[in-house]
């Protein structure tokens, strides 16, 4: 291979790389949201309401999942190097979490403005409209993360990509 190709095959093999870890990030919080919200469903049928959760499910899972991956990119959590693994699993799920909470109103501000709905209007309804919602929905997102979290920290003090063959390769 010339020389010359080199850096774009670095670029290709990097940006597949990156496809792949979105992919599993979607994957993973799609199936962790469609299941409360196939839950949600269930409990709101019982009082004869509607409700379609996949679409949701897919959408969200494919917005936080582009927010993990640039808070990965950025290093976000990643301070407390020197302690127990356990703190930092329990800052970093915790930081992320403040991050995809911020990202997520900030996410829903914009939404409003493009569809001319006022801002505190929209930011009325996130994540159910009441403090204990809201509460609900990051409790549960904190707990979406934390075996996110505990997988990635245990294969990186194992080595990148022990995990993935201890649970996938052949024996």
């Amino acid at each position: 291979m010339p020389a010359a190709d080199q850096p774009h095959a670095g670029l290709a093999a990097r940006a597949a790389h990156e496809f792949r870890q979105y992919v599993a990030v979607a994957l993973y919080l799609f199936v962790c949201f469609a299941a409360v919200l196939f839950y949600k469903a269930a409990v709101l049928r019982m009082y004869g309401l509607a409700f379609t959760p996949l679409g949701l499910a897919a959408v969200k899972a494919l917005i936080l999942g582009k927010f993990m991956l640039i808070g990965h990119a950025l290093h976000v959590g990643e301070q407390l190097k020197h302690t127990s693994l356990i703190y930092r699993l329990l800052f970093r799920s915790f930081v992320f979490l403040l991050m995809l909470l911020v990202l997520s109103i900030a996410e829903e501000m914009i939404r409003a403005m493009i569809e001319g709905v006022p801002v505190a209007a929209s930011l009325d309804n996130f994540a159910g409209g009441t403090w204990q919602q809201v509460l609900a929905v990051c409790f549960l997102m904190w707990l979406v993360l934390l075996p996110y979290f505990a997988f990635r920290m245990v294969d990186e003090v194992l080595g990148e990509g022990s995990l993935r063959r201890m649970f996938f390769a052949r024996r």
